[in-house]
């Protein structure tokens, strides 16, 4: 009994290491990323963060209000180009996706009206396997 409650115990402290760990790994991620949003840009403060393996996707939903040039900046691992995002409707209409332009980590959307948006983001399986997905948006002063 003493073994098992040993085992649930290392098991539960190792899976708290890795969140530790992985929640870190998204920090240094973000903080590299905000690079991205430059100073003409002020940052929205949401969080959009996900653990990606493989051939996963995280899916993020937001409204882009009217009148405003948003920045979307995508980052995974430590260096541009490793995440590869989509923007779509609400109708699953793509209205945007960085694979077309080399993964670019950012992106200018000017939005004419006030729109509900989701943005997929997922590895691109040339470049990384695993790793945490980040996006931050930004819309102009």
């Amino acid at each position: 009994m003493i073994m098992r409650r040993t085992l649930v115990y290392l098991a539960t402290c190792a899976a708290l290491a890795f969140a530790g760990g992985a929640h870190a790994q998204c920090d240094t991620i973000a903080t590299l990323c905000e690079k991205n949003i430059t100073a003409e840009y002020i940052p929205d403060g949401q969080f959009y963060r996900a653990l990606l393996r493989e051939d996963e996707m995280a899916e993020f939903e937001l409204t882009l209000f009217g009148g405003a040039t948003y920045r979307v900046a995508a980052c995974s691992g430590m260096g541009d180009g490793n995440l590869i995002f989509s923007v779509w409707d609400k109708q699953r209409n793509l209205l945007f996706s960085n694979k077309e332009f080399n993964n670019d980590p950012y992106w200018d959307f000017v939005v004419a009206n006030t729109t509900d948006v989701i943005i997929n983001a997922e590895l691109d399986p040339a470049k990384a396997n695993s790793g945490c997905a980040v996006l931050l948006i930004g819309f102009k002063k």
